[in-house]
């Protein structure tokens, strides 16, 4: 069952005061500083954590960056990346580690490529060498590529998330073109889901229809921007944009329809008409939440560790519009309840992070963009 905001559910960061170069932010079950690790990234997309505490950062431009732990941005890029086709939206986006990375040094990252006259959403992977000389990948393939390219410069998605059984997950936007998310023929507005090789599994949802692209695994996406697996039970959840209101927080399920452009909470840009043929339709899934007005979600993190004791099991929930984290308790697939942070304070929230360290590492899509670090801190008087 579907559950929107409540006023008497949503609150809002008690307060901020700062101290030196950090903010203090005293909510409902922390008092946590936010402290700034780094400037100077070009709209920073995503965010992985080395074995050896440096971090992996994407930006939108087509660099791939290294940060030290203390939060020092090497001025060298990582080299060996394909060319990446940075418009709009477009660009370099997510970037993740192997499950055994340890052994085999894959790095994944998703992209805006060529294809034909457009552009597509596209991923591949390189094995990391980093040494005196600098950082590189090396043996760089493509794993995945969408097809048919599209000249918007729109609805990319794109988020890389391996599951419990080593499947490589993908989402896809629309790329602006909303009908193409109920074609099964069509891979924009899908989560597709590969071998890490790039091959299609056996066991997908609509393998053995030949109308169907063996690689999706579900549609009726707008743009996904935020995914995650659940600690517990494993499975996929994410958010997407919707139009004008109607973002949403769904369980990805195999051979499920989440509806768009046929079903949707939010309306047209602008002139407020009704889109697809309203909010429930058999046969499709309705969203677990749904935020109207939109709050524009990108990044998804379960919580779980010790610094944030009274977090466990949260989601937190980047924000572009507000440029806020967002903090939702659940029960069970129930969100009981929701509270805003660091509303307008540090820029758009692109990427959230649980760091091996346990505590919260999120990006700020800004052309001047922050790594900042969430740390809990005692409260204030």
């Amino acid at each position: 069952m579907m559950r929107t905001i409540l006023p008497i559910l949503l609150s809002f960061s008690l307060s901020m005061v700062w101290a030196a170069d950090d903010v203090i932010v005293q909510s409902e079950r922390h008092t946590f500083r936010v402290k700034t690790l780094t400037r100077g990234l070009e709209h920073p997309w995503s965010l992985a954590f080395l074995p050896d505490g440096r971090m992996l950062v994407t930006e939108r431009a087509g660099r791939l960056r290294v940060v030290s732990p203390q939060g020092q941005l090497d001025a060298r890029p990582v080299q060996g990346l394909p060319a990446i086709a940075a418009n709009g939206q477009g660009g370099l986006l997510d970037v993740v580690l192997h499950p055994d990375f340890a052994k085999n040094r894959w790095v994944y990252f998703s992209y805006a490529g060529k294809e034909g006259r457009g552009t597509s959403t596209q991923v591949a992977r390189g094995q990391w060498l980093s040494d005196a000389q600098g950082h590189r990948l090396q043996n760089v393939q493509q794993v995945y590529r969408q097809r048919p390219g599209s000249s918007a410069g729109v609805h990319f998605g794109s988020r890389l998330v391996f599951d419990r059984q080593g499947m490589l997950l993908i989402s896809q936007g629309d790329r602006g073109d909303k009908d193409r998310a109920q074609r099964l023929d069509d891979l924009a507005g899908k989560v597709v889901r590969l071998h890490d090789d790039g091959r299609y599994p056996a066991d997908n949802p609509f393998r053995a229809r030949s109308e169907v692209r063996a690689e999706v695994y579900s549609y009726g996406h707008r743009n996904m921007q935020g995914a995650a697996l659940h600690p517990i039970s494993g499975e996929l959840w994410a958010t997407e944009h919707g139009p004008q209101g109607g973002d949403e927080l769904n369980i990805v399920r195999a051979g499920r329809n989440y509806g768009w452009p046929v079903i949707t909470y939010g309306v047209n840009y602008g002139i407020g008409t009704s889109i697809g043929e309203g909010k429930a339709k058999a046969g499709m899934e309705q969203p677990i939440y749904q935020w109207t007005p939109s709050i524009a979600p990108s990044g998804l993190a379960f919580y779980q560790g010790k610094p944030f004791a009274n977090w466990q099991g949260n989601l937190l929930v980047g924000a572009l519009k507000y440029q806020m984290l967002v903090r939702l308790e659940l029960n069970g697939e129930r969100v009981v309840h929701e509270e805003r942070l660091l509303k307008d304070q540090f820029g758009r929230i692109r990427d959230v992070r649980l760091g091996p360290d346990g505590l919260i590492y999120l990006l700020t899509d800004e052309a001047d963009g922050a790594l900042l670090r969430l740390e809990p801190a005692k409260p204030q008087s």
